[in-house]
């Protein structure tokens, strides 16, 4: 790997660049494209659970003033690849799910355009539809693997055998919700054709990810497609894969050539179209020693699909290697329903994954009379229990000590439900957090000196987590220059392939092409180039990749008030320390770790989408019902680190911090609850009902 130069710029809080721009209202976004005489597209939405639309009146809408057109599966173009059904948008008259999209109307004014959809009739032959998920269903399937390729089982040693020999056992279901993204910028489109050539300016986590999508669907060579993201209010997985609106949006332009055509879906149409965070049921039993050494762990994850497209969720695999245990075993099963597609939502896997296995090691620590951080260190495995390699650096004993000491941990009761301050029964809770170490190959970047400063291009998206300010100072240090010398042109299509933001791998994929680049470019041109000296490089192969197990870890602690008498619930705490690699930018990934937290604070408390067995939908499709966490809901919300030097990752010795802090948060929340109440919740969220009873 190319060495760093003396790091001067990473390390150095420095404020974001793109911050100014956004809150004075002047950065553009995907739905402010520049356009002349744009026309604005709206679905029409199937409200069937299952079946087939027999007929689509559109007169009534066609003739309101300003409406151009309805496209509809009756007159919408054949795509050139249907594979992915999700994209495969106006091609047959299906019906698969309630809320997919049966029609598009287009027309000069989005208040037109909406008011024409409403317009639009459809009849339907209908189905019975399948939207319940149970653990005891007769068609649960195996998947051949699990999302990111993991596979869908694993085993070693003797589970079950030991779990009937060991002398401490927890076997318990735990359950998390149906969750949806909603980044503040909802998912939203400019698509215009033109000269032969898609240019679209899309709210998206990789413009070239898209635009494979689009080449796949359209039968077009990517050098016909543009996509450019300018910039991007969120993602948080749910951007990080094209959707069925893009697909509209290009379908739309292709249909009005030389006009724009903007797309921007509504808060209630993002719970349909645009994936969410399947619910889990996690059976996990873990069987330890009266020492508090795990002999065996087994955990067994059933979830959701959807029956045109097939995601499933590794909710099982932080537990193959999380603590040590000679015997374990893992499995996933799926029911395929009649429900929208799932997809990413930040930390998939890792963020439903370690609710159950964490609670159940807090019942562990109670059933055993041991502190629950102290349960933790003594099942630390010296090496990757899952694969037998060394961790390139694992740090969790280090954040479980040096958080508890900042959270006052050693003055903790250990006795629940006998803490109270007025009508508040108090108790506190801890949870440890893990979340791979990735660098995805496949990204390059470009070097270029003009007008006395240098310029970073590559096609990466800042999703508001700071490329745009971190990508400087990392060639800063790698050119020897000051980050001021240094700006980066992202989010473009027409700059170098860039892979996706998500799965907390953009800095460390997008800094080592850049750090390539950069020795490219010194080798090249020395420290005296002239104007329009230019070097470009990949992200280059890391072999200890295949060496060393990567992750990042973390300790999250919570503490909470529950009224003795309503059951109202309170965070007045909510710490995180966290073993993160080299911290690029203390401002940038203070801000991550504490939005993680946060999400995993809604998790806990409120994020439930409500499925409706009898129609098909979520009825709780927007931010007046489906509730999530507020600055109100968390009086003292803290997230730091401890310095952590790891030779193995990559040139700047980074590791994500997007992802992890969301990681643990909901589970510490649940096990102060209990400390507090001396009743356990293992379902998500945490409601009054689940409380009120057992109240002491």
């Amino acid at each position: 790997m190319t060495e760093l130069l003396e790091p001067h710029a990473i390390g150095t809080a420095t404020t974001r660049r793109d911050g100014p721009a956004k809150v004075t209202g002047t950065a553009p976004y995907a739905f402010e494209a520049p356009a002349d005489r744009p026309l604005y597209a709206h679905p029409v939405q199937a409200t069937v659970g299952r079946g087939r639309c027999t007929r689509i009146a559109t007169v009534a809408a066609e003739s309101l003033d300003g409406v151009v057109a309805v496209l509809t599966p009756f007159t919408a173009e054949r795509l050139a690849g249907t594979d992915d059904a999700e994209l495969a948008v106006l091609q047959d008259t299906a019906v698969p799910f309630r809320g997919s999209a049966v029609a598009l109307v287009l027309a000069e004014t989005p208040e037109t355009a909406r008011h024409a959809a409403d317009l639009v009739t459809v009849g339907y032959d209908t189905e019975p539809h399948d939207v319940e998920l149970d653990a005891g269903r007769s068609d649960l399937y195996a998947p051949d693997s699990v999302n990111a390729g993991f596979p869908t089982d694993t085993g070693q040693g003797d589970a079950d055998a030991e779990l009937e020999r060991v002398e401490v056992t927890i076997d318990e279901t735990y359950t998390t919700a149906m969750q949806h993204n909603n980044p503040l910028e909802p998912h939203a489109t400019t698509a215009l054709w033109a000269d032969g050539v898609l240019t679209v300016w899309d709210s998206t986590q990789g413009v070239h990810s898209v635009r494979s999508a689009l080449a796949g669907v359209f039968g077009l060579p990517e050098d016909r497609i543009r996509v450019r993201c300018p910039h991007v209010g969120g993602g948080f997985g749910s951007k990080g894969t094209a959707h069925a609106n893009v697909v509209l949006a290009a379908l739309a332009a292709r249909a009005v050539p030389g006009r724009p055509v903007k797309l921007a879906l509504t808060r209630q149409q993002m719970f349909t179209l645009t994936g969410y965070r399947t619910p889990t049921i996690q059976r996990v039993r873990l069987g330890a020693g009266r020492d508090g050494r795990l002999r065996a762990l087994r955990v067994d994850v059933v979830e959701q699909t959807s029956r045109i497209k097939e995601y499933a969720e590794q909710t099982g695999v932080p537990a193959r290697m999380m603590y040590a245990a000679p015997n374990r075993a893992t499995s996933h099963r799926l029911a395929a329903l009649d429900v929208p597609v799932p997809s990413w939502m930040r930390a998939p896997g890792e963020c439903p994954g370690m609710f159950g296995p964490e609670v159940a090691m807090d019942e562990l620590a109670v059933a055993l009379g041991v502190d629950p951080v102290e349960l933790r260190v003594r099942n630390e495995p010296e090496r990757d229990p899952e694969n037998g390699r060394p961790f390139s650096s694992r740090n969790l004993v280090a954040c479980l000590r040096t958080g508890a000491e900042r959270f006052g941990w050693g003055e903790r009761d250990p006795r629940p439900g006998v803490r109270r301050d007025g009508r508040w029964l108090t108790g506190t809770g801890v949870a440890a957090s893990v979340y791979p170490a990735k660098r995805s190959p496949g990204s390059t970047a470009l070097i270029r000196f003009e007008g006395g400063r240098y310029a970073v291009e590559i096609g990466a998206a800042d999703l508001g987590t700071g490329a745009r300010t971190i990508l400087p100072q990392i060639a800063a240090d790698a050119l020897g220059v000051p980050a001021s010398d240094v700006e980066a042109r992202i989010g473009d299509t027409d700059y170098p392939k860039a892979t996706v933001a998500g799965g907390s791998s953009g800095t460390a994929s997008w800094g080592a092409a850049v750090v390539a680049a950069a020795g490219a470019f010194r080798e090249k041109f020395g420290t005296d180039p002239g104007e329009g000296a230019e070097a470009s490089a990949e992200t280059p192969e890391n072999p200890a990749e295949e060496q060393y197990s990567m992750y990042a870890f973390g300790a999250q602690f919570a503490e909470v008030r529950v009224d003795a008498d309503t059951g109202e619930l309170r965070v007045p705490r909510l710490y995180g320390t966290f073993a993160a690699g080299r911290i690029v930018n203390p401002v940038t990934a203070r801000s991550q770790l504490l939005g993680g937290m946060t999400m995993g604070l809604s998790m806990a408390l409120f994020e439930t989408g409500t499925m409706d067995p009898r129609t098909g939908h979520v009825v709780n499709h927007d931010l007046a019902e489906y509730h999530i966490a507020t600055n109100a809901d968390v009086a003292d919300l803290r997230a730091d680190w401890i310095d952590e030097h790891d030779p193995h990752l990559n040139p700047m010795g980074t590791k994500g911090v997007g992802e992890i802090g969301i990681v643990g948060t909901a589970a510490a929340v649940a096990n102060a609850v209990y400390h507090a109440t001396g009743v356990r919740v293992r379902k998500l969220p945490i409601t009054l009902d689940a409380l009120l009873p057992a109240l002491p």
